[in-house]
């Protein structure tokens, strides 16, 4: 017998998470492709204000990291890193503050996209150079930034300690 009760507080913010990771990463794949169309073949990087247009493959992981790894172990690899920040982001997202959320869906859809564009041929497709940072895109910008409002949440918001225990202990 189905269920029709509404949902409860807890799937709401979830389910807000995942649409939200959903359109990032449509975003960062339709932005790959973008570049791949206007950059293959063209008469070199083009600039954007700060950042340089660049069409580079990345088959590692950051920094080309395990490059010379056969693709379905790195496919294999950031399917499950994926698959635990997927888990790790629907258990935590009910008592989540709203920059933590926003945090996680970044991350979630950037490791998405990263996953799916990775899928298709072995390699991550960037196209933004700065000069001084390896060639990067927009899920690689949703991943780190993501991370960093991780870390601001956790750091303002800690976890109430258990009844009788020291909130300082490491036990």
């Amino acid at each position: 017998m189905r269920s029709t009760a509404p949902a409860t507080a807890s799937t709401l913010p979830r389910w807000g998470v995942l649409a939200s990771a959903l359109t990032l990463t449509a975003a960062d794949l339709a932005l790959k492709a973008l570049a791949e169309h206007r950059l293959t073949g063209g008469p070199g990087p083009h600039l954007l204000g700060l950042l340089e247009l660049r069409l580079t493959y990345n088959p590692g992981v950051a920094f080309s990291l395990g490059a010379t790894l056969p693709a379905r172990v790195i496919v294999a690899l950031t399917g499950l890193i994926t698959a635990a920040l997927a888990a790790y982001a629907w258990h935590a997202v009910p008592t989540a503050p709203l920059l933590g959320r926003v945090g996680l869906a970044a991350m979630l859809g950037g490791a998405l996209a990263n996953l799916i564009d990775r899928s298709l041929d072995g390699v991550v497709t960037d196209y933004l150079h700065s000069g001084w940072w390896p060639t990067f895109n927009l899920a690689d910008a949703f991943i780190v930034c993501g991370a960093v409002l991780l870390v601001l949440t956790s750091a303002r918001h800690r976890a109430p300690a258990s009844p009788g225990k020291d909130p300082d202990s490491w036990t």
